[in-house]
């Protein structure tokens, strides 16, 4: 592959999963999770939930298509679906209801992590912190937050888009991983980007990106509808 393939492939599918994974938009919500555990603790939390977000993506990407073909979705609507669904996650970036659910479910595993620990009675602590540990870690940093239906629908879409060319899906797939690598080093140093990613940071961020998420995703819907017009 040429260098003008390579970036032709990059720049897009790097932009999606950025948007859609949103390592920057994540960071005060992993901060609310993990506040008050030990640095071993938020190493734990943050590695489990990429780990985990990584399996799930990595499954999708290789069975996606196997998957929509079972089911007996044709590519064409699976990719007007996805794109209608990027959009969507668009449209609640720019208008930061995003946020405002991420935020919701936070607020809930807080709070049920936190009758968890006054109601727990005989158990051990440190099996306590155990169990919060990987229960934060799956829900809801892995998912939805991490894999959720919105980067789901992306790996299977730019995984299809270059069905046939090895080395564009190879690249795709490792533009996921530096996603997902972003997020795990941004919850390793959240103590010193505390003081940066501040909200204000977060929410002019959070709606340039979902401009951007938005014009991507009507490129899907087009491409789909154009594939379905060819059949027809």
């Amino acid at each position: 592959m040429s260098w003008a393939e390579i970036t032709a492939v990059i720049f897009p599918a790097f932009a999606i999963f950025f948007v859609v994974i949103d390592p920057i938009g994540i960071v005060p919500f992993f901060m609310t999770l993990t506040d008050g555990k030990t640095n071993k603790e938020k190493s734990k939390i943050a590695f489990r939930s990429v780990f985990i977000a990584t399996m799930i993506l990595t499954i999708f990407a290789v069975g996606g298509k196997s998957l929509l073909s079972i089911l007996g979705i044709s590519l064409s609507a699976f990719k007007i679906a996805g794109g209608l669904l990027l959009f969507l996650i668009a449209v609640d970036m720019l208008f930061e209801k995003r946020t405002e659910r991420r935020r919701k479910n936070t607020k809930k595993v807080d709070a049920e992590n936190n009758a968890h620990n006054v109601h727990a009675h005989g158990g051990d602590d440190d099996d306590n912190d155990e169990e919060d540990v990987n229960d934060v870690a799956v829900f809801p940093l892995a998912v939805p937050f991490l894999a959720g239906p919105g980067s789901i629908a992306a790996i299977i879409l730019l995984m299809s888009k270059y069905e046939g060319h090895i080395e564009s899906q190879i690249i795709v797939y490792l533009v996921m991983l530096t996603s997902l690598l972003t997020c795990f080093i941004m919850f390793r140093f959240t103590n010193k980007l505390e003081k940066v990613v501040t909200p204000k940071m977060t929410n002019v961020a959070t709606r340039l990106l979902g401009m951007l998420l938005a014009a991507l995703s009507v490129e899907f819907v087009l491409s789909g509808l154009k594939t379905s017009v060819l059949f027809l």
